[in-house]
This record gives structure tokens, C-alpha cells and sequence, in this order.
């Protein structure tokens, strides 16, 4: 049965829902579904069948059908990155991210990224946007402009000061734009290395390899920013030393450089009575360089690894935003959307016909902007690809012992499957009790890497 605390301030159809499935006789299964899933917030539903067989003999080694599954059904997790949408599998892709990026800074053996990363000149930047007129903010010293001292958590932070002299629309195409921005920004990077080592860039091809991995975030403004981990290498990447010239210093130099330089900027023609603009990043750039671990700087690899994995499960929601794609502006009404957000989103819906290839109101609920949410240049280390087919693999090995398959290697079988699409989602008491799911795998894994973590402190455990 579920924990008694699952009960506590639930509505009556929620209550009674979440009776009916504990109740129900194939409950257990149910479970097992979900915990399967990780607790997943909106499982895909599935249903059909699959017969593993022998390729010499044909004989059938395996069959699984959802006919008696609860409800007939499959249930699997549905993958979304938005902690807003789904906090399970959010988890999960920000543990992928995690490991992501922490392979490029300490290293992984079984990825082929050595660890000599570690020596590399690398650092954490944060690129951000330009003003757009004055915010209500919480300065280092001081009050704000309108002389309140916010607190954290006030609704206010990052809403314009004057709204009817803010320049919504600059805003929502600076993010628009941000992603060409950035392919700017690293090409005029490539540049300025090059300059500061005294070769030319098709020198610099032939020592030396810019790698990086970089998120976004929506800042309480509603403007976007990358957080970037910029790391040199030799020319083929992190298996190559960087020549004798790269340092941590000449890169911040030449991030500092690109960052001001006029060749990175974006050029948004005029439109209508929209003037023409050119983008450039804000004035506040923050470069600092990448510690070890243990070295007693804030900067280090695990540090930078788990801020940027946070990041990858975020998009504009906190700016009070919605987390999909919005249909007609009274949906805005619908779910309250603050002004500031709203005013956002409403000029991307007025610029839209004016930039058509744009696609502003397509992506009106990213408050425009429409690039890669996090990406990485190719070498910089493995693929989330990489590591979700590592995870499908491993389970994949864990389910052919358990069904006893562990003997046939994989090529002496044929796999024959036939899937459907039957929906997704779960009824208000199945939210209940996934949610209840999650936090117990959520606490498990927390209490197990506290766990490691101490041992590696004691000298148990050697990374």
C-alpha cells in the first residue's frame, strides 16, 4: 500500500482515485511499472507484444504481451527535459548532463577522454544579454532603483522599472538571435587565439582544437544567457596535449576579446516601424578559470558540472512563462502569466508577420528564443546520446538474465515486436502515488552517493 503521508491534503476525487488503484488486484504491477520508469510525471502508454526467438531453431524463447498488463497497457518514462514537466526524467537528464559534462573536465576511461583534461587550459564564462531598460534587481550594495530592498523570492525582480519605455521587442529578438550569436562568438574566438599565439587560423586547425559545452538560462528579465565550459586541446581533441602557448590566461584574454569584438554581433534588418538592430552581448562577462577538486576553489569540475546540469532541466518558466507552446493569447489569461512575461510574449506574436522566417510566435513561450538549449562542439567529450544508449544497454543485460536469456548471444536471436501508441498521462490518484515513487528513488540514490561521497573522503573509494 502507499505511504500513509500520500493521503494527507488530497481532494476528495484525488482520495478517492488513489483508493480505487491501491485497492485495485494488479496494483503491485502498477508499481512496478512506475518505479520502472523512475516515477515518470507523464508516462507513455503502450500496447502490443514482442517474441524473442532462437535464429537457428525458431524456437520462441520469450514472449510478452501488454494484454495483462493493468489496463492492457504499458507504461514507459516519457523522456521530457522541464523539471516543470516532468521532475523524474528532468533527474535523469540532469544526471546525464552532469556526467556529460564532468567527463570533458576530470576525464573518462571508458569514453576515451584521458584524464589529463585536468591540465588543460579551460574555464567557466558566462555570456549575457544587453540592457533593455532598468529592472527591479537586489544590487551587491544598496537598494533597489525604486528604493525597495527585495527580498529573494519578490515577484518583481527582473520586471521592468518603466514598462511603457522597456524594449520588449529588442528583447524577445536578442533571444531570438542568441544562437547565431554564439556561433559568432567562437568563430571570432578561434581568431583572437589564434592572433594572441602568433599563427594563422589554419595553424591554429593544425595544433590546436577549441572545445566546449555551453547551457542556457533565462535570467528573471526574461533574457537569455550561456554559461559556457571553453577548454583547449591539442588538434584532435582531448586525446592531444594543447601546444606550449595555450594557457588559461591566453584564453580569457581572447574570450574577453570575441566577446567585444564587432564581428560578434547579429544584424535584425528594420521591419514595419521596428528600427534596424544590431545584438551584441552585455557588458557583464564572467570568466574564471576551472579548479581540480579539493583545491578549495568554488570553480571546480564538480561544481561547474553540477550548475550547468541544473540549467539543462530549466527554460523561461521561472520568468512566469509557460513550459509549451501557446495556442492563442487567451491562454495567457487562463493561467495568470505576470505582465512582464506576458508583455514578452504578446510582442512576439506582433513582430511574428514582420520576421516570418523567424518564427517568433512559434516560440513566443521561449520568449523567442529558439536555439539548442545546451549543446557541445564535437569533441569536447561524449554524447548524451552516448549515455543514454550505455543506460538502455545495461538494462537491456539486466532483463535478458532475468529472463533468463543470458546463455543466446544477442546475434543468435530475432526479436519480433509490434508496439501501439494507446496515450499517456496518469489519472489524478496515479499522480499521487508517482510522485510519492520518485521522491523514494530520489532519496535512495541521494542517500547512495552520500554514501560514496564519504567513503571517498575517508580514502575508500579511488575516482
Amino acid at each position: 500500500m502507499a505511504d500513509p503521508a500520500v493521503f494527507a491534503g488530497l481532494d476528495p476525487v484525488t482520495l478517492g482515485d488513489l483508493l480505487r488503484v491501491t485497492s485495485a488486484p494488479d496494483y503491485h504491477r502498477w508499481h512496478e511499472q512506475i518505479r520502472r520508469t523512475g516515477g515518470c510525471a507523464d508516462p507513455v502508454h503502450l500496447t502490443g507484444w514482442t517474441v524473442t526467438r532462437d535464429k537457428t531453431t525458431g524456437e520462441a524463447l520469450h514472449r510478452y504481451t501488454t494484454e495483462n498488463e493493468p489496463g492492457g497497457r504499458l507504461r514507459i518514462a516519457c523522456g521530457n527535459r522541464r523539471a516543470s514537466r516532468c521532475p523524474s526524467c528532468a533527474w535523469t537528464y540532469a544526471g546525464d548532463t552532469y556526467h556529460l559534462i564532468r567527463a570533458g573536465l576530470a576525464g573518462d576511461n571508458r569514453r576515451d577522454i584521458p584524464a589529463t583534461v585536468r591540465d588543460r587550459p579551460r574555464v567557466f564564462a558566462t555570456l549575457t544579454a544587453p540592457s533593455f531598460g532598468p529592472v527591479h534587481n537586489r544590487p551587491d550594495r544598496g537598494a533597489c532603483r525604486c528604493g525597495t530592498q527585495h527580498a529573494p523570492d519578490d515577484p518583481a525582480l527582473g520586471t521592468a522599472l518603466a514598462p511603457d519605455t522597456y524594449d520588449y521587442a529588442g528583447a524577445v529578438l536578442f533571444n531570438n538571435h542568441a544562437g547565431e550569436l554564439w556561433q559568432r562568438f567562437t568563430n571570432r574566438l578561434r581568431r583572437e587565439i589564434a592572433a594572441r599565439a602568433g599563427i594563422t587560423q589554419r595553424q591554429l586547425a593544425d595544433t590546436a582544437r577549441l572545445s566546449y559545452a555551453k547551457v542556457a538560462e533565462f535570467q528573471k528579465r526574461g533574457a537569455i544567457h550561456f554559461h559556457a565550459v571553453i577548454r583547449l586541446d591539442g588538434p584532435d581533441g582531448p586525446a592531444t596535449p594543447p601546444p606550449s602557448w595555450a594557457s588559461v590566461d591566453l584564453l580569457t584574454d581572447a574570450i574577453r576579446a570575441a566577446s567585444r569584438h564587432p564581428y560578434a554581433s547579429v544584424s535584425v534588418p528594420a521591419s514595419g516601424n521596428h528600427p534596424a538592430r544590431t545584438f551584441r552581448w552585455g557588458t557583464q562577462l564572467d570568466v574564471r578559470p576551472v579548479k581540480a577538486f579539493g583545491d578549495g576553489s568554488d570553480i571546480t569540475e564538480q561544481a561547474v558540472a553540477s550548475y550547468v546540469a541544473k540549467y539543462a532541466t530549466k527554460a523561461a518558466e521561472n520568468t512566469g512563462t509557460l513550459d509549451r507552446r501557446i495556442g492563442e493569447l487567451a491562454e495567457l489569461d487562463r493561467h495568470c502569466v505576470p505582465d512582464h512575461a506576458r508583455r514578452l510574449i504578446t510582442v512576439c506574436r506582433e513582430l511574428d508577420p514582420l520576421y516570418p522566417h523567424r518564427r517568433l510566435w512559434a516560440w513566443a513561450h521561449m520568449l523567442g528564443f529558439r536555439g539548442h538549449f545546451s549543446s557541445k562542439s564535437r569533441r569536447y567529450s561524449t554524447t548524451l546520446g552516448a549515455l543514454r544508449q550505455a543506460r538502455a544497454d545495461y538494462r537491456a543485460a539486466q532483463e535478458r538474465e532475468a529472463l533468463g536469456l543470458g546463455e543466446h548471444e544477442s546475434a543468435t536471436v530475432l526479436v519480433l515486436a509490434d508496439w501501439q501508441y494507446a496515450g499517456h498521462g496518469h489519472t489524478p490518484g496515479e499522480s499521487a502515488l508517482a510522485a510519492t515513487i520518485a521522491a523514494g528513488i530520489r532519496t535512495n540514490r541521494e542517500t547512495a552517493r552520500e554514501a560514496l561521497q564519504d567513503l571517498s573522503e575517508q580514502g575508500g573509494v579511488h575516482s
